[in-house]
Protein backbone atom coordinates (compact mmCIF):
# COMPACT_ATOMS: atom_id res chain seq x y z
CA UNK A 1 0.00 0.00 0.00
CA UNK A 2 1.41 3.38 -0.99
CA UNK A 3 2.08 5.91 1.79
CA UNK A 4 -0.48 8.71 2.00
CA UNK A 5 0.83 10.84 4.85
CA UNK A 6 4.39 12.11 5.17
CA UNK A 7 6.26 13.92 7.91
CA UNK A 8 9.34 15.84 6.76
CA UNK A 9 11.80 16.82 9.47
CA UNK A 10 14.10 19.63 8.36
CA UNK A 11 12.76 22.26 5.97
CA UNK A 12 15.97 23.39 4.37
CA UNK A 13 16.39 23.38 0.59
CA UNK A 14 16.16 19.61 0.23
CA UNK A 15 13.40 19.05 2.79
CA UNK A 16 11.21 21.92 1.62
CA UNK A 17 11.47 20.99 -2.06
CA UNK A 18 10.67 17.35 -1.27
CA UNK A 19 7.71 18.36 0.91
CA UNK A 20 6.31 20.71 -1.75
CA UNK A 21 6.67 18.04 -4.44
CA UNK A 22 4.77 15.53 -2.28
CA UNK A 23 2.04 18.15 -1.77
CA UNK A 24 1.82 18.74 -5.53
CA UNK A 25 1.29 14.98 -5.95
CA UNK A 26 -1.73 15.13 -3.66
CA UNK A 27 -0.29 13.77 -0.40
CA UNK A 28 -0.65 15.13 3.13
CA UNK A 29 2.60 16.54 4.52
CA UNK A 30 3.55 17.66 8.02
CA UNK A 31 6.71 19.77 7.99
CA UNK A 32 8.79 20.15 11.16
CA UNK A 33 11.75 22.45 11.74
CA UNK A 34 13.28 24.17 14.77
CA UNK A 35 13.89 27.40 12.82
CA UNK A 36 10.94 29.77 12.82
CA UNK A 37 11.67 31.41 9.45
CA UNK A 38 11.70 28.06 7.67
CA UNK A 39 8.37 27.07 9.20
CA UNK A 40 6.84 30.44 8.31
CA UNK A 41 7.98 30.01 4.69
CA UNK A 42 6.15 26.68 4.47
CA UNK A 43 3.01 27.72 6.36
CA UNK A 44 0.05 27.57 3.99
CA UNK A 45 2.03 25.51 1.47
CA UNK A 46 2.03 22.25 3.44
CA UNK A 47 -0.85 20.49 5.19
CA UNK A 48 0.77 21.57 8.45
CA UNK A 49 4.09 23.26 9.27
CA UNK A 50 5.25 23.25 12.89
CA UNK A 51 8.22 24.73 14.72
CA UNK A 52 9.35 21.97 17.06
CA UNK A 53 12.31 19.96 18.32
CA UNK A 54 12.14 16.69 16.39
CA UNK A 55 14.35 15.00 19.00
CA UNK A 56 11.83 15.59 21.82
CA UNK A 57 9.75 12.44 22.23
CA UNK A 58 6.91 14.18 24.04
CA UNK A 59 6.50 16.79 21.33
CA UNK A 60 6.65 14.23 18.55
CA UNK A 61 4.02 12.09 20.26
CA UNK A 62 1.76 15.12 20.69
CA UNK A 63 2.05 15.81 16.96
CA UNK A 64 0.84 12.28 16.21
CA UNK A 65 3.94 11.45 14.18
CA UNK A 66 3.54 7.72 14.85
CA UNK A 67 0.40 7.73 12.69
CA UNK A 68 2.26 8.83 9.56
CA UNK A 69 3.09 6.34 6.81
CA UNK A 70 6.54 7.73 6.06
CA UNK A 71 8.99 9.95 7.91
CA UNK A 72 11.80 11.75 6.11
CA UNK A 73 14.69 13.09 8.18
CA UNK A 74 16.07 15.88 5.98
CA UNK A 75 18.26 17.58 8.60
CA UNK A 76 21.42 18.56 6.77
CA UNK A 77 23.37 20.70 9.24
CA UNK A 78 23.59 18.53 12.35
CA UNK A 79 24.40 14.83 12.18
CA UNK A 80 23.56 14.22 15.85
CA UNK A 81 20.07 15.74 15.53
CA UNK A 82 19.49 13.77 12.34
CA UNK A 83 20.41 10.48 14.02
CA UNK A 84 18.33 11.22 17.13
CA UNK A 85 15.30 12.17 15.00
CA UNK A 86 15.66 8.94 12.97
CA UNK A 87 15.87 6.86 16.16
CA UNK A 88 12.76 8.53 17.51
CA UNK A 89 10.76 7.91 14.32
CA UNK A 90 11.72 4.22 14.44
CA UNK A 91 10.84 3.95 18.14
CA UNK A 92 7.48 5.66 17.58
CA UNK A 93 6.62 3.04 14.97
CA UNK A 94 6.59 5.11 11.78
CA UNK A 95 6.13 2.53 9.01
CA UNK A 96 8.91 3.79 6.72
CA UNK A 97 11.82 6.02 7.71
CA UNK A 98 14.01 7.74 5.14
CA UNK A 99 17.15 9.65 6.06
CA UNK A 100 19.21 12.25 4.23
CA UNK A 101 22.92 11.61 4.76
CA UNK A 102 25.52 14.36 4.62
CA UNK A 103 28.47 11.95 4.54
CA UNK A 104 29.29 8.29 4.04
CA UNK A 105 29.78 7.90 7.81
CA UNK A 106 26.40 9.52 8.47
CA UNK A 107 24.80 7.18 5.94
CA UNK A 108 26.34 4.13 7.62
CA UNK A 109 25.07 5.25 11.00
CA UNK A 110 21.53 5.72 9.64
CA UNK A 111 21.63 2.29 8.00
CA UNK A 112 22.77 0.60 11.23
CA UNK A 113 19.86 2.26 13.03
CA UNK A 114 17.47 0.48 10.69
CA UNK A 115 16.52 3.44 8.51
CA UNK A 116 14.67 1.96 5.52
CA UNK A 117 16.31 4.16 2.90
CA UNK A 118 19.33 6.46 2.99
CA UNK A 119 19.57 9.28 0.47
CA UNK A 120 22.76 11.09 -0.52
CA UNK A 121 21.41 14.15 -2.41
CA UNK A 122 24.78 15.78 -3.11
CA UNK A 123 26.49 12.53 -4.12
CA UNK A 124 23.57 11.36 -6.26
CA UNK A 125 23.37 14.74 -7.99
CA UNK A 126 27.12 14.58 -8.62
CA UNK A 127 26.71 11.17 -10.26
CA UNK A 128 23.93 12.51 -12.50
CA UNK A 129 25.97 15.56 -13.51
CA UNK A 130 29.04 13.44 -14.27
CA UNK A 131 27.03 11.17 -16.57
CA UNK A 132 25.38 14.15 -18.25
CA UNK A 133 28.75 15.80 -18.89
CA UNK A 134 30.17 12.78 -20.71
CA UNK A 135 26.95 11.90 -22.56
CA UNK A 136 25.41 14.98 -24.24
CA UNK A 137 22.04 13.28 -24.92
CA UNK A 138 21.64 12.02 -21.34
CA UNK A 139 18.92 13.91 -19.45
CA UNK A 140 18.57 11.81 -16.31
CA UNK A 141 20.06 8.71 -14.75
CA UNK A 142 18.74 6.27 -12.14
CA UNK A 143 20.86 3.40 -10.87
CA UNK A 144 18.77 0.28 -10.18
CA UNK A 145 21.73 -1.75 -9.00
CA UNK A 146 25.47 -1.64 -9.54
CA UNK A 147 24.95 -3.38 -12.90
CA UNK A 148 21.67 -1.94 -14.22
CA UNK A 149 20.21 1.50 -14.74
CA UNK A 150 17.39 3.48 -16.31
CA UNK A 151 18.25 6.57 -18.32
CA UNK A 152 16.42 9.29 -20.18
CA UNK A 153 18.01 10.04 -23.55
CA UNK A 154 17.10 12.81 -25.96
CA UNK A 155 16.57 11.41 -29.47
CA UNK A 156 19.45 12.66 -31.66
CA UNK A 157 18.94 13.86 -35.24
CA UNK A 158 20.43 10.63 -36.62
CA UNK A 159 17.50 8.64 -35.19
CA UNK A 160 14.75 11.00 -36.32
CA UNK A 161 11.86 9.13 -37.97
CA UNK A 162 13.16 5.65 -37.20
CA UNK A 163 10.85 2.96 -35.82
CA UNK A 164 11.82 0.95 -32.77
CA UNK A 165 12.12 -2.11 -34.99
CA UNK A 166 14.76 -0.25 -37.04
CA UNK A 167 16.64 0.80 -33.93
CA UNK A 168 16.38 -2.79 -32.65
CA UNK A 169 18.11 -1.84 -29.40
CA UNK A 170 17.44 -5.14 -27.65
CA UNK A 171 19.12 -7.26 -30.33
CA UNK A 172 21.92 -4.79 -31.11
CA UNK A 173 22.82 -3.58 -27.63
CA UNK A 174 20.83 -5.60 -25.07
CA UNK A 175 18.83 -2.64 -23.73
CA UNK A 176 15.15 -1.77 -24.15
CA UNK A 177 13.20 1.43 -24.80
CA UNK A 178 10.37 1.19 -22.25
CA UNK A 179 8.72 4.57 -22.84
CA UNK A 180 8.72 7.57 -25.17
CA UNK A 181 7.99 11.05 -23.89
CA UNK A 182 7.01 13.64 -26.46
CA UNK A 183 5.12 16.90 -26.55
CA UNK A 184 1.70 15.32 -27.03
CA UNK A 185 2.07 12.73 -24.27
CA UNK A 186 3.90 9.63 -23.06
CA UNK A 187 3.88 6.27 -24.81
CA UNK A 188 4.41 3.51 -22.24
CA UNK A 189 5.68 0.15 -23.53
CA UNK A 190 5.96 1.32 -27.17
CA UNK A 191 5.68 -1.29 -29.90
CA UNK A 192 8.09 -2.07 -32.71
CA UNK A 193 5.94 0.09 -35.01
CA UNK A 194 6.28 3.25 -32.90
CA UNK A 195 8.84 5.71 -34.19
CA UNK A 196 11.05 8.31 -32.55
CA UNK A 197 11.45 11.95 -33.46
CA UNK A 198 14.22 14.38 -32.67
CA UNK A 199 13.24 16.07 -29.42
CA UNK A 200 11.51 12.96 -28.01
CA UNK A 201 12.86 11.53 -24.78
CA UNK A 202 13.58 7.79 -24.73
CA UNK A 203 13.40 5.98 -21.39
CA UNK A 204 15.88 3.13 -21.68
CA UNK A 205 16.57 0.24 -19.28
CA UNK A 206 19.48 -2.18 -19.43
CA UNK A 207 22.89 -3.09 -18.10
CA UNK A 208 25.46 -0.33 -17.72
CA UNK A 209 27.48 -1.75 -20.62
CA UNK A 210 24.53 -2.12 -23.01
CA UNK A 211 23.26 1.41 -22.42
CA UNK A 212 26.75 2.89 -22.70
CA UNK A 213 27.19 1.12 -26.04
CA UNK A 214 23.86 2.49 -27.27
CA UNK A 215 24.78 6.00 -26.06
CA UNK A 216 28.22 5.84 -27.67
CA UNK A 217 26.87 4.77 -31.06
CA UNK A 218 24.26 7.53 -31.02
CA UNK A 219 26.88 10.14 -30.16
CA UNK A 220 29.37 8.84 -32.73
CA UNK A 221 26.80 8.73 -35.52
CA UNK A 222 25.61 12.18 -34.48
CA UNK A 223 29.13 13.50 -34.63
Amino acid sequence: MRPQQFVVIGLGRFGSSLALELMSMGYEVLGIDHQEERVEAMTGQLTHAVMADATDEGIMRSLGVRNFDCGIVAIGDNMERSILAAILLKELGVKQVVGKAISILHGRALSKLGVDRVIFPERDMGIRVAHQLVTPNLLDYIEISKDYKVVELAVPACMNGKSLSELNTRAKYGCSIIALNRGDGIIVAPTAHDYVQQGDIMVVIGSNESIEEFEDEAVNVEG
